[in-house]
């Protein structure tokens, strides 16, 4: 049954530059979307945290795909179908386009953005794994300028980021790799598609002389933001490649901590974390 639909206020500006005088205006008091894809579910049940929405949509500056020598940049606005289409991200960025063709149907797809799986701060998103495996960088903007900040640390607790009420995410930005990485991603959910993940696995490895030379492991729906596991990493680099799947499960139980909700349950979630990294360890055997 559909609730009673809330007063709210919306503004849609044209520009960058208008949307960001609007938030600096009175911060904290307006709250910006996108492709409205979550936006919309809380709409319709009556549960709009907010009364005032920037709809930034029509701003063009937040848009594109830009590949350089040394990095892609992508814009905050850019859909799941753009990313799964564009030929560089298909190429060196497997573990995104998987994510994004992994994120609801065609109709989340075609409207849900990165910069919304990203601001959203969903513990569940599917992209945040892979970006902070590949040390994604992100663009704040607001009317004072602009800065640069690692992913790593965006997301400070559930629903929390250091992003002030004043800036916008611009940009996100992916470090190019000449390496010749193993990449891994898993989503498991209830179904096969269009699930919230009840757990989300992303890594890159590279084996030498029959060693771990360098591991980056990150998961989604294991604790209240997503984490990449730098004391596993740590465990793990290094190791010889028969030993990994032992030593990687022995830390990164102790680096997960997953709850109980109505999704799944913490010892689910400990289980398959457990295997789905055992089985990309043990890919690595192959690997020459």
């Amino acid at each position: 049954m559909r609730a009673l639909i809330p007063a709210y206020r919306l503004e849609t500006p044209n520009t960058l530059g208008a949307a960001l005088d609007l938030l600096a205006s009175a911060p904290g008091v307006w709250k910006p979307f996108a492709g409205g894809t979550d936006l919309m579910v809380l709409l319709e049940a009556g549960k709009l945290a907010h009364r005032n929405y920037v709809n930034i949509w029509n701003l063009k500056e937040l848009r594109g795909i830009e590949a350089a020598d040394a990095q892609v940049t992508i814009g905050a606005l850019t859909t799941y179908t753009e990313i799964q289409s564009h030929p560089v991200l298909r190429a060196e960025f497997p573990m995104l386009c998987q994510a994004a063709s992994e994120t609801g149907g065609l109709a989340i797809q075609n409207r849900g953005t990165l910069g919304g799986n990203i601001a959203n701060a969903s513990p569940a998103a599917d992209s945040p794994p892979a970006l902070l495996v590949y040390d994604a960088e992100l663009e704040l903007v607001s009317t004072t300028g602009s800065r640069w900040i690692s992913y790593h640390g965006f997301h400070t607790g559930y629903k929390q980021m250091i992003i002030q009420p004043h800036e916008l995410l611009a940009r996100i930005r992916l470090p190019r790799s000449t390496q010749n990485l193993t990449q891994y991603y898993r989503k498991v959910g209830t179904r096969k598609a269009q699930a919230i993940s009840k757990v989300c696995f992303a890594a890159t490895a590279n084996t030498d002389s029959g060693r771990l030379a360098e591991v980056r492991l990150a998961l989604g729906s294991v604790a209240p933001i997503p984490i990449r596991c730098v004391k596993t990493e740590a465990a793990l680099r290094g190791q010889p490649i028969d030993q990994l799947p032992e030593l990687g499960k022995a830390a990164l139980a102790r680096e997960i901590v997953p709850i109980d909700d109505i999704r799944s349950t913490a010892n689910y979630r400990i289980r398959v974390s457990l295997n789905l990294l055992e089985d990309f360890l043990s890919s690595l055997r192959s690997t020459p």
